[in-house]
């Protein structure tokens, strides 16, 4: 199995850190480039001088969602202290969310501090706190994607946007945004198992995919049904699995109204 974790990435020296992969992986693997002003609410994290325990330190990234003016969705793992357990409170290392464009260096949209995290108690998913609210001037037009209030069934179709290397080959993540479609192939208490339908069979998530969102294509606007969590090397045929957020999403709307 394929762990999307910020975490899984190869150990450099302290003051000479570089973004490495310690097994192939990719990004939304066999999908299509985000076009200009879609999915804004898509956003990539990149972190910074994340401790090893021989006292080295490697950057990484994961992808996620703004589902609140200062708060972003993405996937527990993301953020672990230097023995792999998950953390909340303060942001274990340096963190910056980039959103509102397609393109990673592009021009348009935001890049922000994280400063702090929340863990979700029911599975795999955590909320980033931004520095600042991105939503109104300062986002220019950067709206939230609403949380799902009823859970996916098997035959959905969804779609996924993702800041992941593009194949199983790359070692960084994507600098264009990408999307795909899937298909709910099983619904558990607690993980939602997906697979490729658009443009491929093969159609995944791979590294730095972490906390990417899979949403459902509304009349009112995209609802976010789950995140990435983990999955075998990608591209692939068989399911990933995400994290369900009509279970967590109590939790997601008590902290975002309580911090």
């Amino acid at each position: 199995m394929r762990s999307l974790s910020a975490l899984a990435l190869s150990a450099v020296t302290v003051g000479a850190v570089l973004i490495g992969a310690a097994s192939p992986a990719g990004a939304v693997a066999n999908g299509v480039p985000v076009e200009e002003g879609k999915y804004r609410f898509s956003t990539k994290l990149t972190m910074t001088g994340i401790p090893n325990p021989d006292g080295s330190t490697r950057n990484s990234a994961c992808s996620g969602a703004l589902v609140a003016a200062q708060w972003v969705l993405t996937a527990g793992h993301c953020f672990r202290d230097v023995n792999g357990k998950r953390v909340s409170g303060r942001v274990p290392y340096p963190t910056t969310a980039t959103l509102g464009r397609v393109e990673a260096s592009g021009p348009g949209g935001v890049d922000v501090a994280v400063v702090a995290v929340a863990q979700s108690p029911v599975n795999d998913i955590a909320l980033a706190r931004l520095a600042k609210p991105v939503v109104g001037r300062s986002g220019k037009g950067i709206e939230p994607i609403r949380l799902a209030r009823t859970a996916p069934k098997a035959g959905e179709v969804l779609r996924l946007t993702g800041w992941g290397a593009l194949d199983g080959l790359s070692t960084e993540p994507a600098e264009h945004l990408q999307t795909g479609l899937v298909t709910v192939e099983s619904v558990a208490e607690t993980t939602i198992g997906v697979v490729g339908k658009d443009p491929s069979p093969s159609t995944s998530a791979c590294l730095y995919d972490s906390g990417a969102p899979y949403f459902r294509e509304t009349r009112r606007g995209p609802e976010v049904v789950s995140t990435e969590s983990a999955g075998p090397d990608c591209p692939h045929f068989v399911e990933e699995t995400t994290a369900r957020v009509d279970v967590s999403a109590d939790w997601i709307r008590t902290t975002i109204r309580g911090r």
